[in-house]
């Protein structure tokens, strides 16, 4: 089992800078590969970013490619997403998203195979 507690959501302007958090419960932090995802009202939830256990590979999804950067602190059992250049169309509820992994290089990008999840934090771009 695994627990999933993001933070770091908030209101920022156009063109300014978020970094969300979510910190993991459990001994084995590295053996998740980690995702996030966000979902806007009416639409549907879509990847944003996916990081593996080992945190040397890292998938991006083209909208945010070159202004979002996912990392992970294993120490700390935390998994961070640097959200610079913001814009409207970020707005919405970000998830964090945790999938046991036999292999420390496995980088899932689809929400469904994810097994567990964070309750979401809200990051609102808007002037």
């Amino acid at each position: 089992q695994v627990l999933l507690v993001e933070s770091g959501g908030g209101l920022v302007q156009p063109g300014g800078s978020l970094r969300l958090s979510c910190a993991a419960s459990g001994r084995t932090f590295s053996h998740y590969a980690m995702g996030w995802f966000r979902q806007s009202p009416g639409k549907e939830r879509e990847f944003v970013a996916a990081i593996s256990g080992s945190g040397d590979i890292t998938y991006y999804a083209d909208s945010i490619k070159g202004r979002f950067t996912s990392s992970r602190d294993i120490a700390k059992n935390t998994l961070y997403l640097q959200m610079n250049d913001l814009n409207p169309e970020d707005t919405a509820v970000y998830y964090c998203a945790a999938k046991f992994t036999s292999s420390t290089r496995v980088v899932p990008t689809t929400a469904s195979v994810y097994n567990y999840w964070g309750q979401g934090t809200q990051v609102t771009v808007s002037s």
